[in-house]
């Protein structure tokens, strides 16, 4: 299992500390809005760029933007490990995939809570990893929406008929006690957020960890 603490929680005037804060997870979840696709806005291109320059760990950059096939590929850096982006903003969720993968890091689709899973079952091999949001994307500290978890075993199933290795991400409201309902049920990778930077982060993602173990 993968934990990624997501950075929306963190100090944004101490981003660099923050990611030293979290050398111990897997990744660190960077969450880019821009104020359309969600009502939110955070980060751009040039401070993603800064972050994979200073973090001690990958950047998993999830985009919450409109045109993510115009705009996924600008976040290529070295240090980014993944793209994920909405199957509900693209033209073309394979063909933006691909041009991800060409361009070395690792592509992933996210669904919002309402988005069934059906467009991507039969193409589930294009890709790296798919988000499954638990929570309506844009805002952190929202509940966990325990309804999206039946998501999971319908992607895992299609990635093992499939025989692809598929990493299945949860993203929203997700702590020591929703993680485990979202790990019975097929994820494998998990966003926290307030769930990390809510206390000390290393013990946080410790006790992630402990609690499927």
């Amino acid at each position: 299992m993968r934990v990624h603490p997501s950075i929306l929680s963190a100090d944004f005037a101490n981003l660099e500390r923050e990611l030293g804060r979290i050398s111990t997870a897997d990744a660190a979840h960077v969450d880019v809005m821009d104020g359309h696709f969600v009502p939110n806005l955070t980060l751009g291109i040039p401070i993603v760029r800064r972050l994979a320059e200073v973090s001690p760990i990958p950047l998993d950059v999830h985009l919450m933007i409109e045109d993510p096939d115009r705009w996924a590929p600008e976040y290529v850096f070295e240090g980014v490990e993944s793209i994920t982006f909405h199957h509900e903003a693209a033209r073309d969720s394979v063909a933006l995939a691909k041009t991800l993968r060409d361009a070395g890091v690792q592509a992933a689709v996210a669904l919002k809570p309402a988005t069934d899973t059906d467009a991507l079952l039969d193409v589930i091999a294009e890709f790296d990893m798919v988000l499954v949001m638990t929570v309506e994307p844009g805002f952190g500290g929202q509940s966990f929406m325990p309804e999206t978890l039946s998501k999971l075993g319908r992607l895992r199933a299609a990635a093992e008929a499939a025989g692809t290795q598929l990493r299945l991400q949860v993203d929203g409201g997700v702590d020591a006690t929703t993680i485990v309902e979202a790990h019975a049920a097929g994820a494998d990778t998990f966003v926290a957020g307030s769930a990390v930077y809510g206390g000390d982060p290393a013990e946080r993602i410790a006790a992630l960890r402990g609690a499927i173990a």
